[in-house]
């Protein structure tokens, strides 16, 4: 495989890191129990925070550009939200053309581009595979690990990283900086204090708490970072009791929801408390922000999308013959026990019965809400690209690069999400490399 580092930056620097020691101090001000990074070591080190895609290909990059590398993790483990992308068979990244799929960032595309292009999915292909872990595209264009999870690529990846040196330290969650500029971290062994070479942070965004990503981070980050909103998420719909009891967890298949002039085909879930799945995912964002804007809105259902509005009527336009109305939905509209009962709960709503064919093309669904953001796929807000530079460091605190989902854009699902997080994960390396190599440094981050 070929390596991940550009030859813009050479070191000779030994990848091994300096053991710390509880007995260095910094500055003055540091608690006698504080753990000092870096401070015996002649070549530069470098902290990450966060065991994500982001933070390990950081990692990975930096240790291969010879610089001593330290991720710290609040959780226990590395890769948790990781872990959980891949019960769903971990969709790395896209197969279709760049352009295509860069467009899928919306206003962030300018922003994302250069990183993505330097890291792009056919180099995120290249790498997987040089991790043993082979890869297929499916029927959608979305590439899949020949696995199907995360585990195996985990393993190796994490296997890779220690061969480089690369040290991990979980438990530890990041709080900011000290007074002379030290990141601090609080321990269930009490609070450790380092001054690397350089730092990246990539905690993530805040959906999926439980799994590390919490978004606490921004505390630290006050200067230029938007509130955090649910990206991919299901919505709130008021289900009558009977939908609700008998059908939610019921996936609605082969469907198409239409909102702000975009049709998308997919499937969806009635859930206890509304609608979620991969047609309200690729959705959400515009239906999410006409909800901030303007309140509840209207989405259309298609029950039927691969039958035309003529051809349904034809099929429906025949004597009942004393059918019931769900006999007769299922035998001439082709229509699921789980649709049947949204054209009911329509009905029972107030909609007439005179066009039913209209209504199950273009069923009614008013989404009042979206879904918690601890309940989300991924998050929108967090760092803007006014406070970073083009090599993603953070313009008041030189030596800080970030990468990952706590920048401030969001993607559908299909392999956009974890694309942007290793390419601009690999970015922030390079430019933290880039950063060292300027002036040959060696000290701590904040140094201009």
């Amino acid at each position: 495989m070929a390596r991940l580092v550009r030859a813009t930056y050479t070191s000779t620097v030994p990848r091994r890191v300096a053991r710390t020691s509880r007995a260095m101090t910094i500055g003055g001000g540091c608690r006698p129990d504080a753990v000092i990074f870096g401070r015996r070591q002649s070549g530069p080190s470098a902290a990450i925070v966060g065991g994500g895609p982001a933070g390990l290909m950081a990692a990975e990059v930096l240790a291969e550009g010879g610089v001593a590398v330290r991720v710290y993790d609040h959780m226990p483990s590395l890769g948790r939200k990781l872990l959980m992308a891949g019960r769903g068979g971990l969709n790395l990244t896209h197969s279709e053309p760049l352009e295509l799929f860069l467009d899928r960032f919306g206003g962030a595309r300018a922003w994302l581009e250069p990183a993505i292009r330097a890291f792009p999915p056919e180099m995120l292909i290249e790498w997987c595979h040089g991790l043993g872990q082979k890869t297929f595209v499916g029927s959608s264009g979305r590439v899949f690990p020949r696995a199907m999870k995360a585990s195996p690529l985990l393993r190796a990846w994490l296997t890779r990283l220690n061969a480089l040196g690369v040290r991990f330290h979980p438990r530890h969650r990041w709080t900011g900086w000290t007074a002379d500029g030290a990141m601090s971290f609080a321990t269930p062994d009490g609070d450790v204090v380092i001054q690397p070479s350089v730092a990246i942070l990539a905690p993530g965004g805040a959906s999926w708490p439980r799994l590390g990503s919490d978004g606490v981070w921004a505390a630290y980050l006050s200067q230029g970072v938007s509130p955090f909103r649910p990206s991919n998420c299901g919505f709130v719909v008021e289900w009558s009791a009977h939908l609700r009891e008998r059908f939610a967890g019921c996936p609605l298949k082969r469907i198409a929801l239409s909102f702000g002039g975009r049709t998308v085909r997919g499937e969806a879930t009635i859930t206890e408390t509304g609608l979620e799945g991969g047609a309200v995912y690729a959705l959400s964002a515009g239906i999410r922000d006409a909800i901030e804007a303007a309140g509840p809105v209207t989405v259309s259902l298609d029950l039927r999308p691969d039958l035309s509005l003529a051809a349904l009527s034809a099929r429906l336009n025949v004597a009942r013959r004393g059918q019931s109305l769900s006999g007769f939905l299922r035998k001439q509209g082709g229509l699921a026990p789980e649709a049947i009962a949204l054209v009911q709960e329509a009905l029972h709503g107030g909609m007439g019965s005179n066009d039913l064919p209209g209504l199950i093309k273009s069923l009614p669904l008013v989404f009042r809400a979206p879904r918690p953001i601890g309940r989300a796929i991924s998050s929108a807000g967090g760092l803007r690209a006014e406070v970073l530079d083009a090599r993603f460091m953070l313009l008041d605190r030189p030596g800080v690069f970030a990468a990952g989902e706590m920048l401030d854009w969001e993607a559908p699902t299909g392999g956009y999400l974890l694309q942007a997080c290793f390419s601009t994960g690999a970015a922030a390396a390079r430019g933290a490399l880039a950063w060292l190599a300027e002036a040959g440094r060696t000290g701590s981050v904040g140094d201009r």
